[in-house]
C-alpha cells in the first residue's frame, strides 16, 4: 500500500501545534491562484523526512515574509508523479526530492529555471543550468532493531533464513532510498549481481513500500529486524520520537562499508501558481543562518561550502558516517537507464 500524502499547513508561527497532518490525498489549505505570487502563500512537494525541520525554519520564513507555507510530503516519486498529473494545472511551486527524481522532473518539464544565489553552493550540489539545487545533504543507509540479539553486519548477513518476513525496502523507482539500495548495489556487485542478490533476498522481503517513511516504526517496534533509511531521516526519528533503532552500512564482500550521497534537492516548479515566492523560499533555505540550523535541528548536512557545523549533532553525523566510504553517482546518468533497472528489477523479483 503506498503511503498516503501527508499535508502540512503553516497557519501559525508559534508552536507546533500549527502543523495540520491529514490521513488521506488531497491539497493544500486554500487553493493556489495564479497570481505569481500576490497571494501570500506557497505550496511545497516534498519527500517526507524534513517535516521537524520545516515545521521551524518554514515558521521563521513565515515570520520574516508574512508567506504561509503549505507543504504536502510524499514518497520521493510520488512527489514527481503527483507533480506530473497535475501538469496541465499545476498546483505546486517548489518541488523537494531526492536524486534521481529531481532530474526526472527536470527531464518532464515539471521544472523552470530558478534565480536562486548558488554562489556559496559547490558544483556537485547544484545543476549547471540552473534548474535544482541541493537544500540538504544526507546518504543512504540501513538501520536494525537495537533491542535484538543478533544483528547482521553484512549484505550477505542479510540473506539468512533466520530474517525471513524481516526484512523490508522501500521500492526502487518508487521511493529515492530504495532506488538508492538498487544502486548501490549495482557500484558493488554488479549490474547482474545487483540482480541476483536482490532475487536472493526475496525469501526473507516483507513486499513492496512506496515510502521509505513508515518502515522505521515498524523496526522499531521490532515486527521488522532490518530496513532501509538515510541518515537524516533515521537520525532525526532517533532523537524526536526515541525510535529503537540505530543506523548501520552492511559490509561488502570484501569488508568495506560504502554509501551514495543522497541529498535533498529543490527545483522551482514549471508554471509555479506563486513564483515569486517560491523564489524567496528557495533563497531563505539556502541562506547561510538557515543553512547553519540543518545539522543542529533536522541532522543532516549543510550544503553551503561557508557552512562548518560544531554543533553535538553533527559530531554524531561524523561519528555516524566514520569508516564509510561515499560514493557520488552521476544523477543523469543513472536517469538514463533508470527505465531499464527499473524493468529488471522487477523482473528479477517479481514486484
Amino acid at each position: 500500500m503506498k503511503k498516503p500524502f501527508r499535508i502540512i499547513s503553516l497557519l501559525t508561527i508559534t508552536t507546533a501545534g500549527a502543523i495540520l497532518m491529514s490521513g488521506c490525498g488531497g491539497t493544500a489549505t486554500g487553493s493556489p491562484a495564479g497570481n505569481n505570487g500576490a497571494e501570500k502563500q506557497v505550496t511545497v512537494y516534498s519527500a517526507d523526512g524534513l517535516a521537524d525541520w520545516y515545521g521551524t525554519t518554514f515558521a521563521g520564513f513565515t515570520k520574516d515574509t508574512g508567506i504561509k507555507v503549505n507543504v504536502i510530503e510524499a514518497g520521493s516519486g510520488e512527489v514527481v508523479s503527483r507533480a506530473e498529473k497535475e501538469k496541465s494545472n499545476p498546483q505546486a511551486d517548489l518541488i523537494i526530492t531526492l536524486p534521481p527524481f529531481i532530474q526526472q522532473a527536470e527531464a518532464n518539464g515539471l521544472l523552470q529555471k530558478n534565480s536562486a544565489d548558488v554562489a556559496a553552493i559547490p558544483p556537485e550540489s547544484k545543476s549547471a543550468n540552473g534548474m535544482y539545487v541541493s537544500v540538504v545533504n544526507n546518504y543512504a543507509a540501513m538501520i536494525r532493531n537495537t533491542a535484538a540479539t543478533d544483528k547482521p553486519d553484512s549484505w550477505q548477513d542479510l540473506l539468512d533464513s533466520k530474517y525471513q518476513g524481516k526484512i523490508q525496502y522501500s521500492t526502487p523507482g518508487q521511493a529515492g532510498d530504495g532506488t538508492a539500495v538498487l544502486l548501490l548495489l549495482q557500484k558493488l556487485k554488479g549490474k547482474d549481481g545487483a540482480l541476483s542478490y536482490l532475487k536472493d533476498l526475496q525469501k526473507n522481503n516483507v513486499g513492496p513500500s512506496a515510502s521509505t517513511g513508515k518502515l522505521g516504526p515498524k523496526v522499531s517496534k521490532g515486527e521488522l529486524s532490518v530496513a532501509n533509511s538515510d541518515v537524516q531521516m533515521a537520525l532525526q526519528s532517533i532523537k524526536s520520537d526515541q525510535s529503537a533503532f540505530e543506523v548501520f552500512f552492511p559490509k561488502n564482500d570484501d569488508g568495506t562499508r560504502v554509501t551514495l550521497a543522497l541529498p535533498y534537492v529543490m527545483g522551482l516548479a514549471a508554471k509555479a501558481p506563486h513564483q515569486d515566492n517560491a523564489a524567496k523560499l528557495m533563497d531563505y533555505l539556502l541562506s547561510k543562518p538557515v543553512q547553519e540550523t540543518i545539522s543542529s535541528s533536522a541532522l543532516g548536512l549543510p550544503v553551503r561550502s561557508d557552512v562548518a557545523p560544531t554543533d553535538g549533532n553533527y559530531t554524531a553525523l561524523e561519528k555516524t558516517m566514520d569508516g564509510v566510504t561515499v560514493w557520488q553517482p552521476v544523477w543523469n546518468d543513472v536517469l538514463s537507464g533508470l527505465d531499464a533497472d527499473i524493468k529488471a528489477y522487477n523482473a528479477a523479483t517479481g514486484q
